[in-house]
């Protein structure tokens, strides 16, 4: 099959090649897949350029554990192990994995769900780690649920006052969709040309961070959900009620934290200020998937596919990503 390889990390021009690699074969508990699609996002170049150096020892000490990028996929189940029940060959499939950005993938069968009837097999793809992030931001991070009796609205507003900053990208725009399925009041920022994007997704503000930035919004809220920002705490404080929350989900900076450090940092400083801090690392859930499922077979959630790109390709499409042009997610076609 073909797949592309990494022997050495780097920037994703130098050091990913397309190859012709022997095709996985599946245990018993496993389906093999034939993988038609998987998305793109800035972990990609993270984990390409081995960043930050405080992950290496899951992700390889001097070079990639994983010789084959990619964590999530949509695809077609072509073989499945003999142990497995729950799935056959013809199922279209979507879920996570190691080893995505090639044409065919061994996976555990209880990493895979089937994918919802409305979607193509490239917006599935565009759905798995990024909507789990969003979901677990959303739901454990910022503890909204769709079920809260927890309400300190004035009267006249239709939700918790939620900031999401980040709200264009690819698990922004899902972190939006959910908060308002939760009953958040929602206020996006985005930059000026993602704008009609987030209000599409039905944001109720949206502030282009541009023109406002956060130290400068002059408004609070209950809650912020910070998706890959960098701002100070005392920006933090500025925008979040007494006893508000924070949850922060990824992060800028260094090569030997890329900014998650500031977790460390606001979980001390954040008491101080009255505030609450909650750090997001997402975690693989099959309960979720379920869940995510069905909120998008209920018509509550919607990926947002943005390019699709070939599967040679996939150093573009990084670049594409980490340059912030992207609305919403891209996707690597990977076999017909």
């Amino acid at each position: 099959m073909k797949a592309i390889t990494q022997d050495s990390y780097g920037a994703p021009q130098d050091v990913m090649v397309l190859r012709e690699v022997p095709r996985p074969v599946p245990g018993e508990h496993d389906v093999l897949v034939r993988v038609h699609a998987t998305p793109v996002s800035g972990t990609d170049w993270h984990l390409v350029r081995g960043l930050p150096y405080i992950a290496r020892p899951v992700t390889g000490w001097r070079r990639p554990r994983s010789r084959i990028p990619g964590y999530d996929l949509a695809g077609t189940v072509v073989e499945a192990g003999a142990a497995v029940t729950s799935l056959r060959p013809g199922d279209q499939v979507y879920g996570w994995a190691a080893g995505t950005f090639a044409e065919y993938a061994a996976v555990p069968a209880k990493q895979l769900a089937q994918i919802p009837a409305t979607l193509t097999l490239e917006q599935a793809a565009a759905v798995p780690i990024a909507a789990f992030t969003a979901l677990q931001a959303v739901r454990d991070g910022a503890g909204l649920r769709p079920d809260s009796t927890e309400d300190p609205r004035p009267a006249g507003d239709t939700g918790r006052r939620v900031l999401i900053t980040g709200a264009s990208g690819g698990v922004g725009t899902y972190a939006v969709q959910f908060a308002k399925a939760y009953g958040a009041h929602v206020t996006g920022m985005c930059r000026t040309s993602k704008m009609d994007l987030v209000a599409g997704l039905g944001a109720d503000e949206v502030v282009d961070y541009t023109a406002t930035p956060l130290r400068d919004l002059g408004r609070r809220f209950d809650l912020l959900i910070d998706l890959y920002g960098n701002p100070s705490l005392a920006e933090v404080a500025r925008v979040l009620v007494p006893g508000g929350t924070v949850a922060y989900v990824g992060g800028t900076g260094g090569r030997w934290f890329m900014g998650t450090d500031r977790w460390l940092r606001a979980m001390v400083g954040a008491p101080l200020r009255g505030l609450k801090t909650r750090p997001v690392i997402h975690k693989d859930s099959h309960d979720d998937l379920v869940t995510i499922t069905g909120m998008i077979e209920s018509g509550a959630v919607r990926p947002v596919l943005d390019r699709t790109f070939p599967l040679a390709e996939a150093a573009e499409a990084i670049r594409y990503v980490t340059a912030g042009e992207v609305r919403g997610q891209a996707v690597l076609r990977c076999a017909d």
